[in-house]
């Protein structure tokens, strides 16, 4: 039998089908991940099963805010600062964290008081015044009154007299008699005027007083102490279309903050639940917080406040949302007010774990 050949074309496609079969498995053997699992290993931060994850912001549960003083009796004048405490220092109660000029406080007190003085001694004078007018007047009604008896003596004798010498003892009683009555009016009269005027003085004087010691409580008012320790945080104004730090030498109007001490060693946060999640937030709830921009910083928590009332969402107005606030347990020197942070909440009948690098101060 003579032999067969297989044609050409042929063995070159099935060659080139096993050379494409055998170059796919090595490229898919390369291209294989070394360690499966470890391909689909978990997040490092995944939420718990079961658990509520929520945003909010830290702040601090003691905080005291510093604001210009509102100056008794002066209008909105504005204020210049000459000494200012450096922000992020930790202060004690009683340090010094801000002071105003108080030239004008103290001029106008000396202002004041010189007008009190003065006001002393128009009273003074005005009394020894009076004192000698009512003596003058008082001699007159004693002369009047003593008139008054000689003419009545005068009168006894008419019936030993000639008719026409008791008709003038008669009329000169009457005119005695009326000229008593009318010093006695003009006296009783004069007293109240006398009265009126030394109380328009007094009163003058009450009110200007009152404004001496509004001028010294202003003079007084311009330092600022701490009342507990705390961190300092420098608020931010407005001034020429964009916001700046409030430096010293800065004019400043009355009841504009200007400082927060803010009590770093009890933080929490405040975190916004959606209505339909209200129902695995409760109160004494465990809870894990975070910051966002300290991802190494996790820290214990427990809810404690949820709002009864619900607010309305910037989503949509037909969603609810409530406020929660979780309490953080520890403290630590990147712990600060305002800073974004996350919350997990733990399911039902779980407590918080302790995360490594958890609270406390480092």
């Amino acid at each position: 039998m003579p032999p067969t050949f297989v044609p050409c074309r042929r063995l070159t496609a099935r060659a080139n089908r096993g050379v494409l079969a055998a170059w796919l498995v090595l490229a898919g053997s390369a291209c294989a991940p070394a360690d499966r699992p470890e391909a689909n290993a978990p997040a490092a931060q995944a939420v718990t099963a079961g658990s509520l994850r929520l945003s909010g912001t830290v702040e601090a549960v003691r905080s005291w805010t510093v604001s210009v003083p509102r100056l008794a009796g002066q209008s909105l004048t504005p204020l210049i600062i000459t000494f200012l405490v450096a922000p992020g220092t930790r202060v004690e109660p009683g340090d010094l964290l801000v002071t105003f000029d108080p030239q004008e406080q103290e001029r106008i007190a000396l202002d004041r008081q010189a007008e009190v003085v003065d006001l002393d001694g128009q009273i003074a004078r005005k009394r020894s015044e009076q004192t000698s007018a009512e003596a003058k007047d008082q001699t007159e009604l004693t002369k009047a009154a003593n008139d008054v008896e000689r003419a009545k003596l005068d009168v006894r004798k008419n019936d030993h007299v000639a008719r026409v010498e008791a008709e003038k003892n008669t009329l000169a009683l009457e005119q005695a008699i009326a000229r008593h009555e009318q010093l006695q009016k003009t006296f009783d009269l004069k007293r109240k005027a006398a009265a009126a005027d030394l109380r328009i003085l007094e009163i003058r004087r009450e009110r200007a007083d009152r404004a001496l010691q509004h001028a010294r409580e202003n003079a007084g008012r311009m330092e600022v102490r701490a009342p507990f320790a705390g961190l300092v945080v420098i608020k931010r104004i407005y001034r020429n279309g964009a916001f700046v730090e409030i430096l010293e030498g800065d004019d400043v109007r009355p009841g504009v903050p200007i400082i927060d001490i803010v009590d770093t060693s009890a933080m929490q946060v405040r975190a916004m639940v959606n209505q339909a999640d209200a129902g695995l937030v409760r109160d004494g709830q465990p809870a894990k917080v975070g910051l966002d921009g300290f991802p190494e910083l996790i820290f214990d928590g427990r809810v404690d406040l949820v709002a009864p009332l619900g607010v309305a969402s910037s989503r949509s107005p037909s969603v609810r949302a409530l406020t929660a606030v979780i309490s953080i347990d520890g403290a630590d020197p990147q712990l600060l007010p305002d800073l974004s942070a996350w919350v997990e909440l733990m399911p039902a009948g779980t407590d918080a774990p302790a995360p490594e690098g958890a609270g406390g101060e480092r």
